[in-house]
Protein backbone atom coordinates (compact mmCIF):
# COMPACT_ATOMS: atom_id res chain seq x y z
CA UNK A 1 0.00 0.00 0.00
CA UNK A 2 2.78 2.50 0.74
CA UNK A 3 4.84 1.06 -2.21
CA UNK A 4 1.70 2.04 -4.55
CA UNK A 5 1.15 5.92 -2.81
CA UNK A 6 4.92 6.02 -3.43
CA UNK A 7 4.52 5.52 -6.71
CA UNK A 8 2.27 7.70 -6.82
CA UNK A 9 3.44 10.63 -5.77
CA UNK A 10 7.16 9.74 -7.96
CA UNK A 11 5.10 10.20 -11.20
CA UNK A 12 4.18 14.09 -10.63
CA UNK A 13 8.42 14.72 -9.12
CA UNK A 14 9.44 12.96 -12.11
CA UNK A 15 7.33 15.13 -14.68
CA UNK A 16 8.60 18.23 -13.42
CA UNK A 17 11.79 17.37 -13.21
CA UNK A 18 11.96 16.21 -17.07
CA UNK A 19 9.80 19.58 -17.57
CA UNK A 20 12.17 21.47 -15.57
CA UNK A 21 15.41 20.05 -18.06
CA UNK A 22 13.36 20.68 -20.75
CA UNK A 23 12.96 24.40 -19.75
CA UNK A 24 16.57 24.53 -19.18
CA UNK A 25 17.93 23.49 -22.34
CA UNK A 26 15.63 25.38 -24.70
CA UNK A 27 17.02 28.24 -22.34
CA UNK A 28 20.57 27.46 -23.62
CA UNK A 29 19.78 27.55 -27.12
CA UNK A 30 18.04 30.38 -26.76
CA UNK A 31 21.38 31.76 -25.18
CA UNK A 32 23.57 29.83 -28.06
CA UNK A 33 21.00 31.60 -30.67
CA UNK A 34 21.67 34.78 -29.26
CA UNK A 35 25.39 34.95 -28.64
CA UNK A 36 27.04 36.82 -31.08
CA UNK A 37 29.24 34.79 -33.65
CA UNK A 38 33.05 35.68 -33.05
CA UNK A 39 34.57 38.01 -35.04
CA UNK A 40 36.05 37.42 -38.09
CA UNK A 41 36.31 39.88 -40.62
CA UNK A 42 37.26 39.21 -44.38
CA UNK A 43 41.52 40.10 -44.45
CA UNK A 44 42.26 43.29 -45.78
CA UNK A 45 38.54 45.00 -44.94
CA UNK A 46 40.19 47.41 -42.31
CA UNK A 47 42.82 48.80 -45.00
CA UNK A 48 40.00 49.15 -47.63
CA UNK A 49 37.66 50.89 -45.00
CA UNK A 50 40.38 53.25 -44.64
CA UNK A 51 40.52 54.11 -48.50
CA UNK A 52 36.79 54.10 -48.85
CA UNK A 53 37.19 56.62 -45.46
CA UNK A 54 39.92 58.92 -47.48
CA UNK A 55 37.90 58.67 -50.84
CA UNK A 56 34.82 60.25 -48.63
CA UNK A 57 37.35 63.22 -47.63
CA UNK A 58 38.66 63.84 -51.08
CA UNK A 59 35.07 64.39 -52.47
CA UNK A 60 34.18 67.18 -50.20
CA UNK A 61 33.13 70.15 -51.58
CA UNK A 62 35.91 72.17 -49.64
CA UNK A 63 39.01 72.34 -50.82
CA UNK A 64 40.55 72.59 -47.88
CA UNK A 65 39.37 69.60 -46.56
CA UNK A 66 40.56 67.83 -49.92
CA UNK A 67 44.03 68.92 -49.41
CA UNK A 68 44.60 68.06 -45.73
CA UNK A 69 42.98 64.67 -46.57
CA UNK A 70 45.33 64.11 -49.57
CA UNK A 71 48.43 65.77 -48.04
CA UNK A 72 47.77 63.10 -44.87
CA UNK A 73 47.70 60.52 -46.85
CA UNK A 74 50.71 61.58 -48.73
CA UNK A 75 52.55 62.29 -45.30
CA UNK A 76 51.74 58.43 -44.15
CA UNK A 77 53.33 56.72 -47.16
CA UNK A 78 56.48 59.04 -47.34
CA UNK A 79 56.78 58.53 -42.98
CA UNK A 80 55.29 54.74 -43.28
CA UNK A 81 55.29 53.33 -46.46
CA UNK A 82 53.74 50.35 -45.37
CA UNK A 83 51.26 48.45 -48.15
CA UNK A 84 47.89 49.86 -47.26
CA UNK A 85 49.41 53.28 -46.40
CA UNK A 86 50.70 53.31 -50.21
CA UNK A 87 47.58 51.75 -51.61
CA UNK A 88 45.76 54.88 -50.01
CA UNK A 89 47.79 57.58 -51.56
CA UNK A 90 47.63 56.07 -54.95
CA UNK A 91 43.95 55.66 -54.40
CA UNK A 92 44.42 59.75 -53.12
CA UNK A 93 46.14 60.54 -56.70
CA UNK A 94 44.25 58.21 -58.66
CA UNK A 95 41.06 59.85 -57.58
CA UNK A 96 40.38 62.75 -59.58
CA UNK A 97 38.18 66.25 -58.73
CA UNK A 98 41.01 67.58 -56.28
CA UNK A 99 43.91 69.36 -56.54
CA UNK A 100 46.52 66.69 -55.85
CA UNK A 101 45.18 64.29 -58.26
CA UNK A 102 47.78 63.01 -60.46
CA UNK A 103 46.58 59.49 -62.69
CA UNK A 104 49.69 59.47 -64.52
CA UNK A 105 51.70 59.02 -60.64
CA UNK A 106 48.77 56.98 -59.47
CA UNK A 107 49.79 54.25 -62.45
CA UNK A 108 53.26 53.95 -61.11
CA UNK A 109 51.98 53.22 -57.70
CA UNK A 110 49.68 51.25 -58.58
CA UNK A 111 51.76 49.26 -61.11
CA UNK A 112 54.56 48.98 -58.35
CA UNK A 113 52.08 47.72 -55.65
CA UNK A 114 50.79 45.18 -58.13
CA UNK A 115 54.30 43.95 -59.42
CA UNK A 116 54.54 42.23 -55.72
CA UNK A 117 51.21 40.84 -55.40
CA UNK A 118 52.38 38.22 -51.97
CA UNK A 119 52.71 41.48 -50.46
CA UNK A 120 49.02 42.72 -50.76
CA UNK A 121 45.82 40.84 -49.71
CA UNK A 122 43.15 39.91 -51.89
CA UNK A 123 40.87 42.57 -51.20
CA UNK A 124 43.52 44.76 -51.67
CA UNK A 125 44.59 43.32 -54.84
CA UNK A 126 41.44 43.38 -55.94
CA UNK A 127 41.07 47.11 -55.18
CA UNK A 128 44.37 47.94 -56.47
CA UNK A 129 43.28 46.52 -59.76
CA UNK A 130 40.35 48.17 -60.04
CA UNK A 131 42.04 50.82 -59.05
CA UNK A 132 44.68 50.23 -61.96
CA UNK A 133 41.98 49.90 -65.08
CA UNK A 134 40.00 52.99 -64.12
CA UNK A 135 43.59 54.96 -63.81
CA UNK A 136 44.59 53.35 -67.45
CA UNK A 137 40.99 54.13 -69.25
CA UNK A 138 41.27 58.15 -67.90
CA UNK A 139 44.74 58.20 -69.44
CA UNK A 140 43.48 56.57 -72.50
CA UNK A 141 40.75 59.52 -73.05
CA UNK A 142 42.93 62.16 -71.89
CA UNK A 143 45.23 61.37 -74.35
CA UNK A 144 42.29 60.82 -77.20
CA UNK A 145 40.95 64.09 -75.98
CA UNK A 146 44.37 66.09 -76.12
CA UNK A 147 45.03 64.63 -79.71
CA UNK A 148 41.53 65.94 -80.92
CA UNK A 149 42.59 68.87 -79.32
CA UNK A 150 45.79 69.23 -81.40
CA UNK A 151 44.28 68.23 -84.04
CA UNK A 152 41.09 70.77 -84.05
CA UNK A 153 43.92 73.76 -83.56
CA UNK A 154 46.13 72.67 -86.44
CA UNK A 155 43.22 72.05 -88.45
CA UNK A 156 41.97 75.59 -87.50
CA UNK A 157 45.87 77.09 -87.73
CA UNK A 158 45.93 75.87 -91.29
CA UNK A 159 42.50 77.19 -92.13
CA UNK A 160 43.98 80.47 -90.84
CA UNK A 161 46.87 80.31 -92.47
CA UNK A 162 45.31 79.65 -96.00
CA UNK A 163 43.05 82.25 -95.22
CA UNK A 164 45.99 84.62 -94.55
CA UNK A 165 47.51 83.31 -97.91
CA UNK A 166 44.48 84.71 -99.94
CA UNK A 167 44.69 87.40 -98.04
CA UNK A 168 48.04 88.43 -98.75
CA UNK A 169 47.49 87.36 -102.76
CA UNK A 170 44.45 89.63 -102.99
CA UNK A 171 46.31 92.72 -101.66
CA UNK A 172 49.04 91.68 -103.94
CA UNK A 173 46.90 91.33 -107.10
CA UNK A 174 45.21 94.62 -105.50
CA UNK A 175 48.43 96.34 -105.38
CA UNK A 176 49.60 94.86 -109.08
CA UNK A 177 46.25 96.28 -110.49
CA UNK A 178 46.61 99.68 -109.07
CA UNK A 179 49.97 100.17 -110.68
CA UNK A 180 48.74 98.88 -113.83
CA UNK A 181 45.89 101.35 -113.98
CA UNK A 182 48.62 104.08 -112.82
CA UNK A 183 50.69 103.24 -115.51
CA UNK A 184 47.73 103.31 -117.96
CA UNK A 185 46.47 106.70 -116.81
CA UNK A 186 50.16 107.90 -117.44
CA UNK A 187 50.12 106.62 -120.41
CA UNK A 188 46.91 107.96 -121.27
CA UNK A 189 48.08 111.30 -119.52
CA UNK A 190 51.09 111.74 -121.92
CA UNK A 191 49.32 110.30 -124.96
CA UNK A 192 46.66 113.49 -124.98
CA UNK A 193 49.53 115.92 -124.07
CA UNK A 194 51.09 114.44 -127.45
CA UNK A 195 47.76 115.03 -129.18
CA UNK A 196 47.11 118.14 -127.76
CA UNK A 197 50.75 119.61 -128.62
CA UNK A 198 50.75 118.51 -132.27
CA UNK A 199 46.85 120.13 -132.49
CA UNK A 200 47.98 123.25 -131.34
CA UNK A 201 51.41 123.26 -133.98
CA UNK A 202 49.06 122.29 -136.64
CA UNK A 203 46.40 125.06 -135.96
CA UNK A 204 47.78 128.37 -137.99
CA UNK A 205 48.44 131.23 -135.86
CA UNK A 206 46.07 134.45 -136.58
CA UNK A 207 47.26 137.06 -138.84
CA UNK A 208 47.36 140.79 -138.00
CA UNK A 209 45.37 142.86 -140.47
Amino acid sequence: MRLRQAGRLAIPLVAAFIGACDLTGALATRQQAAAPLPANPTPGASSISAVLDLLVGLHQTDPGRQAEAFQAAKDAADLTPTTSNRLRYAAALATPGHSGSDPVAAQRQLSELLARPETLLPMERNFALVQLNEVEQRLILQAENKRLRDEAAREARDRQQSSNRRLQAEIDENARLRKALDEAQAKLEAVTHIERSINDRATPAPRTP
